[in-house]
């Protein structure tokens, strides 16, 4: 019984602790999307469901709920942008080659289209990001006319 109390007390120690140190907040100042919607010109609504269901792992600013103040859900939600953030930064489409463009729009079509984005973690607490039936129609149609035009630029002349 000795060993479970002390085992107990190290974890509400470490605990305690970990709400001192909290990891590196993901945000930004200004228009950091600005590059992405002039470049690809998406429709208001569409515009709406980037800033509601994937702006907050997928650019470089986040808005926070209220529960990432508590260690480790902070930790939890800072790895999530990074991984986020690593496979696609929409606060860094300018940045993107042209083929990489092509490549990310691929991509977001397969993931919406295979239901795997927004993630159901996500979504489970954010009830307003997930998708409707009528929402990945609009997307994956925006996605294919994106990509002709970024295909139509890696065209020679």
């Amino acid at each position: 019984m000795k060993l479970i109390k002390k085992i107990g007390l190290v974890v509400v120690v470490v605990f305690i602790a970990m709400q001192f140190f909290s990891p590196t907040k993901n945000t930004a100042a200004g228009n950091h999307t600005s590059a992405f919607i002039t470049q690809t010109n998406p429709t208001p609504e569409l515009k709406n469901l980037f800033e509601t269901s994937c702006y907050d792992c997928h650019s470089n600013n986040t808005k926070y709920p209220w529960y990432n103040n508590i260690a480790p859900i902070s930790y939890l939600l800072a790895d999530h942008v990074k991984e986020g953030k690593e496979h696609l930064n929409f606060s860094e489409w300018q940045n993107y080659s042209l083929d990489k463009k092509d490549q990310m729009l691929a991509e977001i079509e397969e993931e919406v289209v295979d239901g795997k984005m927004p993630l159901s973690q996500y979504t489970l607490f954010h009830k307003d990001t997930e998708l409707t039936p009528n929402e990945v129609v609009n997307l994956v149609e925006w996605v294919r006319q994106t990509r002709i035009i970024y295909q139509l630029g890696k065209q020679p002349n």
